[in-house]
């Protein structure tokens, strides 16, 4: 089974695209995550969806907006919210876990597989075969 993180930007205008891909993968959802950590004395909430793998070349895609949406227990924001409110309308709930920043591996593939290893170990993402 092949899982890779699809990164659709930092999470301004692209976590309505995330929040679109959830509507119309309704039945593939199967977890809607945030992601919270900080850097530079900043506390940065990343949002991501996982789906269930294709049938066809056993593939399961986790979409995500990495690290540029203000942490929503210290500064609540519309986007969270419209997150949220779609977890809640597709009978989900955000699954929140804290995680390493981004910027403390050298490549962003590193923090992918570092949070690949943490999704697998609780169990969001299917196992490998």
């Amino acid at each position: 089974m092949i899982q890779r993180f699809i990164e659709l930007g930092k999470g301004y205008s692209d976590v309505y695209e995330l929040i679109e891909l959830a509507h119309n993968n309704k039945h593939r959802l199967m977890h809607m995550i945030a992601l919270h950590s900080a850097a530079d004395g900043r506390a940065m909430t990343s949002l991501a969806i996982i789906l269930s793998p294709t049938n066809v070349g056993d593939f399961q895609p986790i979409y995500i907006c990495r690290e540029g949406i203000p942490y929503p227990h210290d500064t609540p924001n519309k986007r969270f919210d419209l997150f949220k409110e779609t977890a809640e309308a597709l009978d989900r709930s955000v699954i929140q876990m804290d995680v390493k920043p981004s910027a403390s591996f050298a490549e962003t593939e590193l923090y992918f597989h570092y949070l690949i290893g943490i999704l697998r170990l609780n169990h969001f993402l299917a196992p490998m075969n």
